[in-house]
């Protein structure tokens, strides 16, 4: 735990994601539900949390995609759990097949690779404009990103950035998408001992450029990432940064990224924060907080990393029945590691087991 000031910094996520003024995301009340996936699923490649490339696919082909009114994100047909839960049905695993389908069915988010921005981009939101959704992609690139730990690296400089995110905006171009901006940035500058402090500024002015870049696209939302509710604990605290790295420009800010915070608590917690940033609305990663996070005797140093026993949390919607709250989304992609801890694998490297164990477990 890290004390500063007023407020408690806790680790957060650790391991590792259009401009709706015309087309708002906002809507009514809806059941969620988790649908089966139909016919073949084919194999392809998925990211791997910032370092590797996505697969595209064709436009939903194989995928029996819910409605658009409920959710309008595109569903890779060739992701890591479709792929497995193809190879679950080939060797006769009904039962695994079965689980696995809960994740392969639903939207996940992409993170964009460093080897090709454009390229990766442009197959993901290509694939997505063609089966009629929109793309939801996470910049995770940032330099000197996750405080050394197990998602470690990013850009080497501030031009490198610049020129990356020149690419992820050419491969956006005219198509729909919803963009998560540097999941744990912000609140990693707060930390003490994290982020060196003469990169403080660079951090604050490459986050506000990645916003204003974004919002200059002509189909595209922004979300710029304001940690978990167990990391800054007074939102008070994140008001000042989160309005210098942009947030009176972006769409709104995510909560939640790659941690197992409930609903319930984010909803509070975003509901407390969004009249201090001219109440902008908020969008919740529910991927893995079916269980909520560990508590007592089962918590320890890093209880957000794989932690054991958590379940898939709300299928990803638009309809929350909350105004203030854009969507619940599958941002950090379930079955890709926290880290090299608890017997996973590196950071965003699949993991079928854990995959099973949520997609298996009761919430």
């Amino acid at each position: 735990m890290y004390g500063r000031g007023s407020y408690v910094l806790r680790r957060g996520s650790g391991g590792r994601v259009r401009r709706g003024r015309r087309r708002p995301v906002r809507s009514g009340v809806t059941t969620i539900c988790v649908p089966a996936l139909a016919g073949l699923l084919l194999g392809g490649c998925s990211s791997d949390s910032g370092t590797g490339e996505g697969g595209s696919g064709d436009a939903g082909g194989g995928v029996d995609q819910r409605p658009r009114s409920v959710t309008p994100y595109w569903v890779d047909p060739d992701g890591n759990a479709a792929r497995q839960a193809e190879s679950y049905r080939k060797d006769g695993k009904k039962k695994q097949a079965s689980l696995m389908r809960k994740i392969a069915a639903q939207p996940v988010a992409e993170w964009i690779g460093t080897d090709d921005p454009e390229g990766q981009t442009r197959k993901v939101t290509g694939a997505a404009e063609k089966a009629g959704r929109d793309a939801l992609l996470v910049l995770y690139n940032l330099p000197h990103r996750d405080c050394g730990q197990y998602s470690k690296g990013g850009a080497a400089n501030a031009a490198e950035y610049r020129a990356w995110l020149a690419g992820v905006m050419k491969g956006i171009g005219k198509r729909p998408a919803t963009v998560i901006v540097e999941p744990d940035a912000i609140p990693h500058v707060l930390m003490e001992g994290c982020t060196p402090a003469k990169y403080t500024d660079e951090r604050y002015q490459l986050l506000n450029e990645a916003v204003g870049k974004l919002q200059s696209l002509p189909d595209v939302r922004v979300y710029l990432d304001a940690g978990n509710p167990d990391w800054v604990r007074d939102p008070g605290a994140l008001v000042e940064p989160m309005k210098r790295a942009g947030i009176e420009t972006a769409d709104g800010f995510s909560l939640n990224v790659s941690n197992y915070q409930t609903t319930a608590s984010n909803t509070a917690y975003g509901k407390k924060f969004s009249p201090m940033v001219g109440n902008k609305p908020f969008v919740i990663d529910t991927s893995r907080n079916g269980n909520g996070p560990v508590e007592g005797a089962g918590a320890d140093e890093e209880a957000w990393c794989n932690p054991k026993g958590r379940a898939l949390g709300e299928a990803p919607t638009t309809k929350t029945g909350d105004q203030i709250i854009d969507g619940y989304l599958w941002i950090k992609r379930p079955g890709e590691s926290d880290g090299e801890c608890k017997g996973g694998p590196k950071a965003g490297q699949w993991w079928p087991e854990y995959a099973l164990g949520l997609a298996g477990n009761k919430r």
